[in-house]
């Protein structure tokens, strides 16, 4: 990764308004000095999430989700480290520098891989208004040049290297081969990969065309090409429409999975602009990530074939380790051979909604799909469903709706719940053969059972100093610190350290600082600390009375330190002198 200049980090967050950031994707309402709201990363009725101005930082004290600006966009818009820091600085109006370092040559080559999907994007665009064909066929399937824009819609021609052409003169052959924008056989020249196809640009989370789905204008196969895998595109983690369905509506709740880019173009058409598509392959663990980081209730929408209702139950398998409480899933099994496309040019978006506040839980759709795969008529039957069941929900996080599901479980199986989650249990202590399971990060515990950090002056130094990191500019020679023997103090002495470096460097700075470390994890729980209203005043007392603290035990050390070694060996006349003043200031 290039080393993005830590200056710039500084100054970045020195500028960047925490409030606007966060309010920009959330409602938030004044509350003291601080902004509060319902947390966007878990489920409440009752705001626990609080956002401080002055720190430049966010906290829910409900799931525990906090830290700066950088990771709000980190985690709301599920970005890198990298993309966020470009995001903010975009909304800065500022350019991220980079030093040379690891992996700078690697950032440069992806850029270029955007670029030239970018530049390809821009291409078809021009395409399109070039060719009556194209524009017609859109026509026909009822598309406006509205949804054409919003979607930067495209046309590739049928010539064999028409797109080489266009960029050959700002991107290089194995570029456009790199970018997967032009193929090669075993023998000749490259040529464009997409010819005679509307163009479907891929957006990632910042907008950036990242590839392309292109759909056969006449006959022929395949119908439906995508973008091989790149660099930067990856079917199993991308969705089609997730960026423009957050542009249209930045207060998503509910969002529709469908199986085609025209399913997604389509609804956009009739006003439906929460629909989004994975790129011809199954539902992943990635794709549901990425979806409920936007909203907590998504609807899939499946043919009502077998292939669709296979589709739905891959989908299903996916979710169960994802299914928090809070979350909701929902499936839509629409008649054979119907899509979102047709159905809705048929019998209008109305229908289609009626359609959606029918569809069917997550939970009764394992049900019933665990009742057809099994006889649960006989013991054997109920067992088989047991066994499957459990291996389907034992990575499912605690909660409300994993216990409803285990009690109904258990009685399809005959059994008693503890039972059942007893041979869960058991089965999965046997099943040292399966495929390794992707681990799950663990979910942070409700405050209520949380520990409770034990006040230390040096915890409370730090907590001030991550309140107000001014004060420290008012401390005087600190060094000493340096040479005290207690736990966490030598972070308190390189906080200080840095401030001395930097006075003005904001919490949020000083907190990215030690980003991905113990000492930053332990920093973020500290800058959670408030004072009580009635006490903001005495701040700047508690940190001197926690220094006064630690400069008694910095002084009581260096006293038994300097008898210990007179006890071994004569003193030198300034150790002599030092501890005479030292005894004399315990007198």
């Amino acid at each position: 990764m290039p080393r993005i200049p830590q200056a710039f980090i500084d100054e970045l967050l020195a500028r960047a308004d925490i409030v606007d950031l966060v309010g920009s994707r959330v409602t938030l309402k004044k509350q003291g000095r601080e902004y509060s709201a319902c947390c966007p990363f878990h489920a409440e009725k009752t705001p626990s999430f609080f956002v401080s101005p002055q720190k430049q930082f966010y906290h829910c004290f409900g799931c525990g989700a906090h830290g700066t600006a950088i990771s709000f966009l980190m985690e709301y818009d599920n970005l890198d480290f990298i993309e966020a820091v470009e995001e903010l600085a975009r909304r800065a109006g500022m350019e991220v520098p980079r030093e040379n370092g690891p992996g700078h040559q690697d950032t440069q080559k992806l850029q270029r891989l955007i670029a030239a999907q970018e530049a390809a994007a821009n291409h078809f665009s021009e395409n399109l208004r070039r060719h009556p064909e194209a524009i017609n066929y859109l026509r026909q399937r009822g598309l406006s040049g509205e949804i054409a824009r919003d979607y930067r819609l495209g046309f590739a021609t049928d010539a064999r290297d028409h797109l080489i052409r266009a960029l050959s003169g700002s991107f290089d052959e194995q570029e456009l081969l790199n970018a997967g924008l032009t193929s090669r056989g075993d023998s000749g020249p490259p040529h464009d990969r997409f010819r005679g196809r509307i163009m479907f640009p891929i957006r990632d989370n910042r907008g950036r065309v990242v590839g392309f789905g292109a759909r056969l204008l006449g006959s022929g196969k395949p119908k439906y090409l995508n973008t091989p895998e790149t660099p930067v595109f990856h079917k199993g983690q991308i969705l089609y429409g997730l960026y423009e369905a957050r542009k249209a509506s930045p207060r998503l709740e509910e969002l529709l999975v469908v199986e085609g880019y025209m399913d997604v173009i389509a609804l956009a058409q009739f006003g439906l602009r929460n629909a989004v598509a994975t790129l011809g392959t199954s539902t992943t663990r990635d794709h549901l990530e990425r979806l409920f980081r936007v909203v907590q209730r998504l609807v899939f929408c499946f043919d009502g074939d077998r292939a669709g209702h296979e589709a739905g139950w891959r989908a299903l398998e996916q979710a169960l380790p994802l299914m928090r409480d809070g979350r909701q899933i929902r499936f839509l099994f629409l008649q054979e051979g119907e899509d979102p496309d047709t159905m809705v040019r048929r019998e209008g978006p109305e229908r289609l909604h009626e359609c959606i506040r029918q569809s069917r839980p997550l939970s009764d759709v394992l049900m019933e799909g665990l009742r057809d795969r099994h006889d649960i008529s006989s013991r054997e039957g109920r067992a088989a469903l047991g066994a499957e069941a459990s291996r389907l929900i034992r990575d499912m996080p605690e909660g409300l709706l994993r216990a409803q599901i285990i009690n109904e479980l258990a009685q399809l199986a005959g059994v008693t719940a503890e039972q059942f989650e007893h041979g869960m249990g058991q089965r999965e202590t046997d099943s040292r053969e399966e495929p390794a399971r992707t681990p799950q990060p663990p979910r942070p515990a409700p405050i209520a059972r949380r520990q409770r950090l034990e006040i230390t002056p040096v915890r409370l130094a730090l907590s001030v100093l991550l309140d107000q990191p001014s004060l420290a500019r008012e401390l005087g020679d600190t060094t000493w610190l340096g040479k005290l023997n207690t736990p966490g103090v030598q972070t308190l002495a390189q906080v200080l350290e840095t401030l001395g470096q930097h006075p003005h460097l904001t919490t949020a700075g000083i907190l990215e600082r030690w980003r991905d470390s113990e000492t930053g994890r332990h920093l973020l729980k500290l800058a959670q600390w408030r004072p009580p209203p009635s006490e903001e005043d005495s701040v700047p007392q508690l940190l001197q009375d926690a220094l006064k603290r630690l400069r008694q035990q910095y002084l009581q050390q260096r006293t038994e330190d300097l008898l210990a070694r007179a006890s071994r060996a004569a003193l030198t006349d300034d150790e002599k002198a030092e501890l005479k003043t030292l005894l004399a200031s315990k007198g």
